[in-house]
């Protein structure tokens, strides 16, 4: 499948908002988090979505956050999810205003989200809103809306900012993505949106990049898998058998990202790699309890160690 020329490309990770024991948001460490993770190959930086707990945070929190990533001169793409569609435009609105990369325009929730015509107008307002940033579709199940290939087009004939699709279904979905939505159009991305859906995104579906819980933490070994899996899904058999090792490694640990506690998992996995301003969350009383943490250290200690011992880690 062709490769689409985008923003939407390469990696990014879907940034996760740090803050002090009373859920005070560091925004300091945020932009420090977010430039760490540019360095280390990162081709932008995703705020607010799921990971960032927008649905947590106020309207005026989030758009510090994204002022200060792009005053920062940091590549922003930023979420749209708001409780209306008016709330969804004055975000979409501020991130052309600040300088944004891109937009993850995400559908209409708790009011007629499971009307494709509802949907319609939501995802037209916010495209219409900035009109000069790059846009993708955040797709997922979780939202109780499947954006189809008749919506998608419907929209992108009125809205040259619509260049791409972010799946986070599981196998079916990104199947479906690249069948009838980007392999439709050539001037269209695929964005892996899930981390348990890498390879099988890139090699089966020509996805053109991946948006990352788990990279947060483990920005090499993540890039190290999409640089693998693009090179598999050039046919190079080699690339294709160690990016398969090195997704079945980290399966367990991408699994988190499906869970509706990712954001506890993901955070304290990042004070195991080192980083302590993760510790703790904005509402003190979202813990994982004792179990779940002990079996996450244990899937980190194991991937650890075959880490360290993988002839395919560079």
């Amino acid at each position: 499948m062709p490769k689409v020329t985008t923003v939407f490309s390469g990696c990014m990770p879907a940034l996760m908002t740090p803050c002090n024991a009373a859920g005070v948001i560091d925004y300091d460490s945020l932009v420090r988090k977010g430039a760490e993770l540019i360095d280390a190959g990162m081709s932008a930086l995703i705020y607010c979505g799921s990971m960032g707990d927008w649905p947590l945070l106020t309207d005026e929190q989030r758009m510090e956050g994204v002022a200060r990533l792009c005053a920062a001169d940091l590549p922003v793409v930023v979420g749209t999810g708001a409780q209306n569609s008016a709330r969804a435009v004055t975000l979409a609105r501020h991130a052309q205003d600040v300088g944004a990369t891109g937009l993850m325009v995400i559908p209409r929730v708790l009011s007629r989200g499971n009307v494709p015509a509802a949907q319609r107008f939501h995802f037209a307002d916010i495209l219409d809103a900035a009109p000069d940033l790059p846009a993708v579709i955040y797709n997922s199940p979780y939202y109780g809306f499947e954006t189809k290939a008749d919506l998608f087009f419907d929209l992108r004939e009125e809205h040259a900012n619509l260049v791409g699709f972010k799946e986070f279904g599981g196998a079916q979905s990104m199947r479906y993505a690249a069948e009838y939505i980007t392999t439709a159009d050539p001037d269209v991305a695929l964005m892996v949106g899930v981390d348990t859906q890498a390879f099988h995104g890139f090699v089966n579906c020509g996805a053109n990049g991946a948006i990352t819980g788990i990279g947060n933490a483990l920005p090499r070994e993540v890039l190290r898998l999409v640089q693998l899996c693009e090179q598999a899904a050039q046919g190079d058999a080699e690339a294709r058998r160690l990016a398969w090792e090195l997704d079945k490694a980290l399966h367990v640990l991408a699994t988190f990202d499906e869970s509706p506690d990712l954001v506890l998992y993901y955070k304290h996995l990042m004070v195991l790699e080192g980083n302590p301003e993760y510790a703790h969350q904005l509402h003190a009383s979202d813990v994982l309890p004792n179990t779940q943490r002990a079996y996450l250290e244990a899937q980190w200690q194991l991937f650890r160690r075959w880490w360290d011992s993988w002839p395919g880690a560079v």
